[in-house]
């Protein structure tokens, strides 16, 4: 028997704010998309590198306001990519913590997502 990855859902309420935020911002590519008919909230999966993330519009899948953890190799070049994109609603700094450094952003809907480098 194994346990396998986490897959985290974030609660979205706005389908173009979430794509600016999670695809033009964080680079995020989309894995699949899915609605029951065409004016249905979206469910869709992103994912870049290894990491997989869902953001849903549909009521009761999520709460607003969640956070999540997310390993990365550089936390300084991640946040260097993010800041050089100019993005108007975050400019994420780094923070020494004792364990590690980290880089948090919220999306525009609260949900915090902190990059970190084990040291």
């Amino acid at each position: 028997m194994a346990i396998g990855q986490v897959t985290p859902v974030f609660r979205i309420f706005d389908e173009t704010k979430a794509r600016e935020f999670y695809l033009d911002f964080l680079g995020f590519k989309v894995k699949f998309e899915h609605r029951f008919e065409e004016d249905f909230p979206l469910y869709m999966s992103i994912e870049r590198d290894d990491c997989e993330l869902h953001l849903s519009e549909h009521h009761g899948d999520a709460t607003p306001g969640s956070s999540v953890r997310i390993e990365t190799t550089s936390v300084a070049q991640f946040q260097n990519e993010l800041v050089n994109k100019d993005y108007k609603y975050a400019r994420p700094g780094i923070e020494k913590q004792p364990w590690g450094e980290e880089s948090s952003v919220i999306d525009p809907f609260g949900n915090r997502l902190t990059f970190y480098e084990r040291e």
